[in-house]
């Protein structure tokens, strides 16, 4: 008797610990996502002073990475690194055209069905996106606006490449054209509220909202048109300086800009004014979340598809260089154990974040994926390996830009993207073609960039002693150079775990 009393009890609190489990299992929420991707914004040329309420209640809420990467310093090959976790030459999404692969039946075919969005889905995720995606998105050649990219139930997609009036959109596969007074970003943020106003609290979503600032050509609302009127373009150590044993392509007439440099600062002004309405943006998305209730279980993430200049080397105002101000960018990121106002400073590069963002939602990263999760960094876990190498990729626009027979050199050297209404100074080779190794370690703060062309120019700079990259060691310290020549050929050819290797060695 006393035995069966005995198993009677053992049996009642088995299934008093099962309904317990069970219960628990089924209050557990998985997290949301809510990833913010701006165009063009830069980290180093005040390009957050606009954003003072997306400070607020994302980076002081949460963790700020102070060396975050993009791994090419240009929209539609970073895009899709963002999208996918692959390297520019695993994605083979060279540039900003078709020919390059840039929402080309290739990538459609191939990339864009594995992308966040994809995998997130097939774990019984909503997804969501709006706003510009690739530069040739849309384009009639390649399924025009009726093509919806795997992965998502709200779609709500630009034609083409960044516009603040005057636009299509793709709305879940229909074509929609907005006039001239419907600004791009309140468009999209209220296809976004209108999505959060169809989730339920049980289902888990992730966002992705991609506003055209702080793009060309840098229209502001017209509630910001006078926003910042005494705004100036950052004038940094190397604002309009001579660009010193640089590759070719700087060292190109005129080299140094006029002393009338007022058309750089109206730039920076507009720029700073487009990025207004993406403060208002998040705000009105985190207020919504608050209300929802789930904004404590959301990952909201903040970053940029490249950085920009603005006269930095006598280069007028582009991205697709090497140099800090390009590559470096924006990084943001609140939710669930991300302890507030957290700065970390380990390395770590766009092709990163979808990986992350996989790891987070406790999805397996597949094995193609080059980049390395940041969760355990995030979540300040013991970490087994840390990004020590970053690689940058960037491929010349090959016939997709024309020559700029206008400039008296374009024409020789094969040039486009020459500014030839203003002071005739090129920007970019359509055969410009370089690698970057940027290391980042407790003893090393280094870049070293390969430039494939008649020179096989190399530019190598240590940080620590040199943080404006004024001094190219490469004329100097050629020798010393053979370990990084040897990490980059690594990277430069690595796939899958074989780039995670390379990351950490």
């Amino acid at each position: 008797m006393n035995r069966f009393i005995m198993c009677s009890k053992w049996m009642l609190f088995l299934i008093i610990g099962f309904l317990f489990c069970s219960l628990t299992i089924g209050e557990i929420q998985r997290p949301n996502f809510v990833l913010v991707l701006t165009d063009d914004q830069d980290l180093l040329l005040d390009g957050l002073v606009p954003l003072e309420i997306t400070r607020r209640l994302i980076a002081d809420e949460g963790a700020t990475f102070s060396n975050f990467f993009v791994n090419s310093p240009i929209c539609c090959p970073s895009r899709s690194t963002i999208l996918t976790g692959k390297h520019v030459h695993n994605t083979g999404v060279v540039n900003n055209s078709l020919s390059g692969n840039c929402s080309g039946r290739k990538w459609q075919q191939n990339d864009e069905k594995a992308t966040i969005a994809a995998l997130l889905k097939s774990d019984n995720y909503t997804n969501f996106y709006a706003g510009k995606y690739l530069n040739k998105y849309g384009d009639s050649k390649v399924g025009g606006l009726s093509h919806v990219p795997k992965g998502y139930d709200w779609w709500i997609g630009l034609k083409g490449n960044s516009k603040y009036y005057d636009y299509e959109l793709s709305i879940n596969g229909t074509a929609k054209k907005f006039e001239k007074d419907q600004y791009l970003t309140d468009v999209i943020k209220n296809y976004a509220l209108d999505f959060l106003n169809h989730v339920h609290k049980d289902m888990p979503f992730f966002m992705m909202i991609a506003p055209p600032a702080a793009h060309a050509p840098f229209t502001a609302a017209k509630r910001h048109e006078t926003k910042f009127p005494l705004v100036k373009a950052k004038r940094t150590q190397t604002f309009n300086a001579t660009p010193i044993h640089k590759h070719w392509l700087m060292q190109l007439p005129p080299i140094n800009l006029p002393s009338n440099v007022d058309i750089l600062d109206n730039i920076q002004r507009h720029r700073l004014q487009t990025l207004l309405a993406v403060d208002e943006l998040v705000d009105e998305l985190a207020r919504k979340l608050m209300d929802m209730h789930i904004f404590n279980n959301t990952y909201f993430i903040f970053t940029s598809d490249n950085g920009f200049h603005i006269g930095q080397f006598s280069q007028p105002w582009d991205k697709r260089q090497p140099y800090e101000t390009d590559i470096r960018v924006p990084f943001f990121i609140k939710g669930p154990n991300i302890s507030r106002k957290t700065l970390i400073n380990d390395p770590s590069s766009t092709v990163d974040l979808a990986p992350t963002i996989l790891d987070l939602a406790d999805v397996k990263i597949p094995m193609t994926m080059d980049g390395i999760s940041m969760k355990d960094i995030l979540l300040k876990r013991t970490i087994n390996r840390s990004r020590q190498n970053i690689l940058i990729e960037y491929h010349g626009e090959g016939n997709a830009n024309s020559v700029d027979n206008e400039c008296p050199w374009a024409g020789n050297a094969n040039l486009a993207e020459c500014n030839q209404d203003n002071w005739c100074k090129c920007e970019d080779s359509r055969n410009n073609t370089y690698v970057c190794l940027r290391r980042i370690t407790n003893i090393e703060n280094i870049k070293f960039c390969r430039f494939f062309d008649d020179e096989d120019f190399i530019e190598y700079y240590d940080f620590d002693s040199d943080p404006h990259e004024m001094t190219n060691l490469w004329v100097h310290h050629k020798i010393i150079s053979k370990k990084y020549h040897q990490i980059l050929n690594t990277l430069m050819s690595c796939k899958g775990v074989s780039c995670t290797k390379a990351a950490i060695k």
